[in-house]
């Protein structure tokens, strides 16, 4: 592929910075996004870029039809910032305490926006639509913005026949980005279980039935689950986050709460891990002479990529980078993402942006309150959405 589109100049940059420096310093989270939105909204106006609204409730859809007809190619970027109180340094750092952007949606933000400006100037050249999905809350698992926002309509009018996704990505150095065939991200499933006994004083434990020792016994069975139930060339994970029970040193404690998560990619897996939780919790806490009470919860679905458009990805990357070496072989994560709900209806692709912090031998993760985003990888971010649109449009028109 040697499609080449339209570079960003000192001014667009400069605009662009200025853009997600604001709204990283005022960040607002999973359902609150209305400045926000209102942001996104206000800079398309004064592009030219057409656009529509009232998507979960604060999302917005940008609309750049090219003057003449094609495909569809949708890009998405999440726009919601995390309930975390920021850390670090930055002259523009958070002012709203308890929220931050610790994900990068600034970035993916701004990062869709430039791609939309660019494309838009070059209008006239291009041979179908291009829709700028801005999408609210992605943090809000299990109930995200995807599915709302193609609930209330925003691929009725224009139905794409790709969609692509980008993610700032601090395990890879600017210059690199990161795609895969198939499983990008993991299935994100979270549960709670009350365990109940009965209480009573510590000298007296025959008296009682611990819902410690219980909670113990579940918590040390879990690990069996993936040891000893799952593909060992499967991946899952199933980890108890939180732990809450007991009163004080001297009371046996009559009930514990155990909430936690689980992680899969393979549909298959997935079935097989929750079946086998629900028996080994009620089973172990039987054995203990117990009961459960077990709230299980279906979080965002695993995103898996579409084999063609993931190698779009990766050619287009090779293209703006000059080498191979700007595509390395990656393991997927079992971080989740809402972008699965998106691919689980339409063909494409999900990749991440290298963009770690230069000099820092151990980089601050994803959620981190002191994770930081390498500026300098928003032009290749920029340069990537751009491209691979143009790139997809061409093998779309080839196609049909």
């Amino acid at each position: 592929m040697t499609q080449t589109g339209p570079a960003m100049d000192e001014t667009l940059w400069k605009q662009l910075i200025d853009f997600r420096r604001n709204i990283h310093q005022f960040p607002e989270v999973s359902g609150e996004e209305y400045e926000t939105s209102k942001k996104i909204q206000s800079q398309l106006s004064k592009h030219g870029i057409t656009f529509q609204t009232g998507f979960a409730k604060t999302g917005v859809l940008g609309i750049i039809k090219g003057a003449k007809p094609g495909p569809t190619v949708a890009l998405r970027a999440d726009i919601d910032a995390l309930p975390i109180t920021e850390k670090t340094d930055l002259p523009f750092a958070s002012l709203k305490a308890g929220s931050m952007h610790a994900c990068g949606h600034d970035a993916h933000t701004t990062m869709l926006l430039g791609a939309g400006i660019l494309l838009n100037q070059h209008k006239n050249e291009l041979a179908g639509t291009v829709l700028l999905v801005f999408q609210p809350a992605e943090e809000a698992s299990p109930n995200g913005g995807a599915k709302p926002m193609m609930d209330d309509g925003v691929f009725d009018e224009y139905v794409p026949d790709v969609i692509f996704g980008q993610h700032v990505w601090p395990d890879l150095p600017v210059g690199q980005i990161g795609v895969r065939s198939k499983e990008m991200m993991g299935a994100t499933d979270r549960f709670k279980v009350v365990i109940n006994g009965s209480g009573g004083h510590a000298s007296m434990p025959h008296q009682t039935n611990d819902a410690i020792i219980a909670a113990n016994h579940v918590v040390t069975m879990l690990q069996t689950i993936v040891s000893r139930n799952v593909n060992p060339i499967d991946a899952a994970v199933v980890t108890v986050g939180r732990i809450e029970g007991g009163y004080r040193y001297n009371v046996i404690a009559d009930t514990v709460t155990l909430e936690g998560s689980i992680r899969t990619y393979k549909e298959e897996t997935k079935a097989r891990v929750k079946q086998r939780f629900f028996e080994v919790v009620d089973h172990t806490t039987k054995a203990m002479g117990a009961t459960a009470e077990i709230e299980y919860i279906d979080g965002y679905e695993a995103t898996i990529n579409t084999p063609e458009w993931a190698e779009v990805v990766k050619e287009t990357a090779n293209n703006i980078l000059g080498s191979e070496e700007a595509t390395p072989t990656v393991d997927p994560s079992l971080g989740g993402e809402d972008f699965s709900r998106f691919l689980n209806r339409y063909p494409g692709a999900f990749f991440w942006l290298g963009s770690a912090v230069e000099g820092r031998e151990v980089q601050k993760p994803l959620h981190d309150p002191k994770f930081e985003f390498n500026e300098t990888a928003l032009p290749i971010g920029v340069s990537m959405l751009v491209e691979v649109t143009l790139n997809a449009l061409e093998k779309l028109q080839h196609k049909n």
